[in-house]
């Protein structure tokens, strides 16, 4: 679609009349504000109950706006999460991942940047953006300035790749070396810097995007605040490091997940939680900075705030490092939204509707007076500022179809309860089954799928499940072997027909893998004795 045929399809017949529209109701629109960090638990802040963090400006965002309590990342890894963030769809239905290929510049015109600026906000993107834009799927990589959507923003303070934690190494935040040589610090000047230039735009509203790095590994946090956690004991949680995670199936156990990544193991533990918790503390001092620079340029008033993460992060709960995974901790995240204009502003409130990633575009969108566009899946939270013991929907999927093949699933996820069903059943493997009563069980300790009181729920859930393969087999994109997963996850399959179904570049590189892995479990083994 042209851009002619773009602002026709909005309401608008000329770029002379969206530029018409932009200054006839910038006043009615608000300014837009979206954080976003890398691996963020969802108890990570003192707003979600951690009584051990300092996390003033986060907590105070949460006090000013509403805080979500059952938001998920419906893919819990960075490329696809925020490819999932940007389009509003799951990840069968945008097709971006680190194993299926770039975003396709098709996709990449219905996200809310491009959407935004169209509409004529004035746009910055900063910080780690992710994932690669391409004319058509590409599986090179995302490390790239030239895979970088650049010219979709007025302002360009991104990075390719994984970025640095040393500003100097991010060309386009480097001026900023001097006076903040750690990269979260410096993408709050960066931010600042923006704001300032915006304010001189009174007749435009403008969208910031932040993406920070942290508290991504590695684990560099910035040396100012060292002091902050110097003398903290770390409290384990209730489901941390379990011995053999016994209630868990082997699919679980079976990725580079469980056991495998160090960091959080018991010797380390408390150095790798100072760290972590010291890296969220920056991006807590850079919000800081944000909102100061609002207030200051005399825009506070006026600017929606939404604050969130990618993924979660495991921090050696049930043994596992890193994400990924469908359990609380890798697959849910903090989201705080705040509006300054609303009636929810100041009051604390909370909200336990399930969320998830698919709903930040179509919020965005939503605050900023724009149509959602009918294909995506997410839906606005904006309405829940009004009743935040309502809900969007019943029910949720949560997906993994990348590394290694047995922890691909699907799972399902409501208020109360969360379903998990893992396909693979070779290798001395059977499929299984997890249900959780999330009221009760929030660490994910008690399996319920073979108690009998539960059948009824299984059932429930079971069928929520089913609808969502439905969807998946429909809707996906026909590449990528995505068509060929949803047939994989569909429960009513028999594993003989599946196996035939599994492409074999799969199975190869998942022998790879675990082949791999062995051999430097072998030479970690040998080398302590």
């Amino acid at each position: 679609m042209n851009r002619r045929s773009f602002l026709k399809a909005l309401g608008w017949t000329t770029i002379a009349g969206a530029v018409r529209h932009a200054t006839a109701s910038s006043r009615q629109r608000p300014n837009i504000v979206f954080l976003l960090t890398d691996d963020q638990a969802y108890n990570s802040l003192g707003c979600m109950g951690n009584r051990q963090v300092k996390t003033p400006h986060f907590d105070e965002l949460a006090a000013d706006g509403v805080v979500f309590h059952g938001h998920y990342d419906t893919t819990s890894i960075c490329m696809a999460s925020r490819a999932t963030i940007m389009t509003g769809k799951y990840e069968y239905r945008h097709g971006c991942n680190f194993t299926r290929g770039s975003l396709t510049r098709g996709q990449w015109r219905r996200s809310y940047p491009v959407l935004l600026r169209e509409a004529g906000y004035y746009t910055c993107f900063a910080g780690k953006f992710g994932f690669a834009v391409t004319d058509a799927p590409d599986k090179s990589g995302w490390n790239s300035n030239d895979k970088m959507p650049m010219d979709s923003f007025d302002l360009w303070r991104g990075w390719p790749g994984q970025g640095s934690y040393r500003t100097a190494d991010n060309e386009f935040v480097a001026r900023y070396a001097e006076k903040y040589p750690h990269v979260t610090r410096a993408l709050g000047a960066a931010a600042q810097d923006f704001i300032r230039e915006a304010s001189k735009r009174r007749h435009q509203p403008f969208c910031l995007s932040v993406s920070f790095k942290a508290p991504h590994s590695p684990l560099q946090p910035d040396p100012e605040f060292d002091d902050v956690y110097a003398d903290t004991i770390w409290q384990e949680p209730p489901n941390y490091d379990e011995p053999g995670a016994a209630h868990l199936p082997k699919q679980a156990k079976s990725g580079r997940q469980y056991l495998k990544i160090r960091t959080f193991r018991p010797p380390t533990f408390q150095k790798s939680m100072q760290k972590y918790q010291q890296q969220i503390h920056g991006v807590d001092h850079a919000i800081g900075m944000i909102r100061a620079e609002l207030k200051r340029q005399g825009l506070a008033d006026n600017t929606v705030i939404i604050a969130t993460s990618d993924n979660g992060y495991n921090c050696g709960s049930h043994g596992f490092g890193g994400k990924v995974l469908p359990y609380e901790e890798g697959s849910r995240t903090p989201l705080i939204v705040y509006d300054p204009r609303h009636k929810s502003a100041g009051k604390g409130y909370r909200c336990r509707s399930v969320t998830g990633n698919i709903d930040i575009m179509p919020t965005l969108l939503d605050f900023a007076g724009l149509p959602i566009p009918r294909d995506v899946d997410g839906k606005s939270l904006r309405p829940l500022l009004n009743e935040p013991g309502s809900r969007v929907r019943n029910a949720m999927a949560i997906l993994n179809v990348w590394g290694s093949i047995p922890t691909h699933e699907l799972s399902v996820v409501t208020e109360n309860y969360k379903y998990i069903y893992w396909f693979f059943a070779g290798e001395g493997m059977e499929a299984a089954e997890e249900l959780y009563d999330l009221r009760n069980d929030r660490y994910e300790m008690n399996n319920l799928a073979d108690h009998p009181e539960k059948q009824t729920t299984l059932n429930e859930m079971r069928s929520l499940y089913d609808l969502q393969i439905e969807r998946w087999k429909k809707n996906c994109v026909r590449r990528s072997e995505y068509p060929e997963w949803g047939t994989l996850l569909d429960r009513s399959m028999s594993w003989e027909d599946k196996e035939k179904v599994i492409p074999t570049r799969f199975m190869r590189s998942d022998r790879e893998s675990t082949s791999a892995e062995k051999t430097r479990r072998s030479r970690r083994t040998k080398a302590k004795k």
